[in-house]
């Protein structure tokens, strides 16, 4: 076991686990933030997305041990009180049926949005087309986004 300190949402998190521990387990099983899905466990589906100095990454593949800046998780986003505008725009478009990518597909969308604050639908679909959404949401995700940008220029 090795000791950790990271930031998770920012808050200061220490912890005790193993190197390699996948950063998805310590999230789900440590700290307890559900957000973050295990998927397919081999950093395909996207559904375990999470930012990393506000970079998207799979965190059912990154070490413990590679976490090198602070971690934001969709419970970092947003509160039930004042939800983040891509939340907001998610549940507005009925952008996720099952939810199950709606985790991926959010913080993807996030570190889009912080680099382009105005991106085509092209660009859009560029930057979610590693995430796999099996209930065919394609659509009405780009809308999401697309709403959430202008909602975030204004």
């Amino acid at each position: 076991m090795a000791k950790f300190s990271v930031r998770v949402n920012g808050e200061r998190k220490t912890l005790s686990v193993d190197a390699d521990t996948p950063l998805l387990y310590v999230l789900r099983n440590d700290i307890g933030l559900n957000g973050p899905k295990f998927g397919c466990g081999l950093a395909q589906c996207g559904a375990c997305t999470v930012l990393i100095g506000g970079r998207p990454v799979r965190s059912c593949v990154i070490p413990m041990s590679a976490v090198k800046g602070p971690v934001t998780t969709i419970e970092g986003l947003g509160t039930l009180d004042k939800l983040h505008p891509l939340q907001r725009a998610f549940i507005e478009e009925q952008a996720c049926q099952c939810g199950y990518c709606g985790n991926g597909m959010v913080m993807s969308a996030k570190a889009l949005l912080e680099r382009n604050p105005a991106p085509t639908a092209s660009q859009i679909r560029q930057a979610l087309n590693g995430h796999l959404c099996r209930c065919a949401s394609h659509n009405r995700i780009v809308r999401a986004v697309q709403r959430a940008a202008k909602e975030m220029r204004s």
